[in-house]
């Protein structure tokens, strides 16, 4: 069987899973990489794979990995328990990233953002093309800003599933209508020549974003419900 070649993480380039097993082998003896498939079937890694297939570990995957390995091997918590740890991590960073929005972001180029989602630059085309993507020109040169990563990533692997970039163009078009709303409750505050008032405003809108997702999710599931047969 072939094997990818190891790439280096050092210049925040993604790990294949033989690379992070050797890496992690001197603190986890008994890392392998089956275990590590374990791990992702059931649900406590999310990993990104390249048009070959191949896994790829970000460094926050690695970190993740790591933590996860910490908790079986110091405080012998099973999957489950895990599982509720790192999510409830999440919503912490989740609430990081809101508090973000007064945060300059940082961008990419093309070849970074294909490399670290994992997808090819055709795909990434269908995605600008349903404007899942938010590309700028700077100096003839074209850059995403850098959560489009997060959203190539997410798109390729619904792509798994049969779900293409013009099925996901209905959630863009959501996530513009409920940022329509949010603005024209907050936009008195966002535009005031007051500086207090502004940053108020910054803060209702984080609110108002954290009880709007709160509530989509609410709607969204009881929605699945309603499809699941009764047995």
């Amino acid at each position: 069987m072939a094997t990818a070649p190891l790439v280096d993480i050092g210049q925040g380039r993604p790990l294949t899973i033989g690379a992070v097993c050797a890496q992690l082998r001197d603190e986890f003896p008994d890392i392998s990489i089956s275990k590590i498939r374990y791990l992702e079937d059931q649900g406590l890694l999310a990993l990104r794979r390249t048009q070959g297939g191949y896994r790829l570990f970000t460094e926050e995957d690695v970190e993740r990995l790591e933590t996860i390995l910490r908790l079986q091997r110091d405080e012998f918590l099973p999957l489950r328990v895990i599982r509720q740890e790192l999510a409830a991590g999440t919503r912490r960073q989740e609430r990081a990233r809101r508090a973000g929005l007064r945060a300059p972001e940082d961008d990419v180029d093309f070849a970074t953002l294909c490399e670290r989602a994992g997808v090819d630059a055709a795909f990434v085309r269908e995605l600008e093309e349903y404007g899942l993507l938010e590309p700028r020109s700077a100096d003839g040169d074209t850059r995403f800003p850098e959560r489009d990563v997060d959203v190539a990533a997410a798109c390729a692997r619904l792509a798994r599933y049969g779900v293409e970039p013009r099925n996901l163009a209905t959630f863009r078009r959501w996530a513009d209508n409920e940022a329509d709303l949010l603005e024209r409750i907050v936009a008195p505050e966002l535009r005031s020549p007051n500086p207090e008032k502004r940053h108020a405003g910054v803060e209702s809108l984080e609110t108002l974003a954290a009880l709007s997702q709160e509530l989509s999710n609410l709607l969204f599931w009881r929605a699945l419900r309603g499809i699941v047969p009764r047995s």
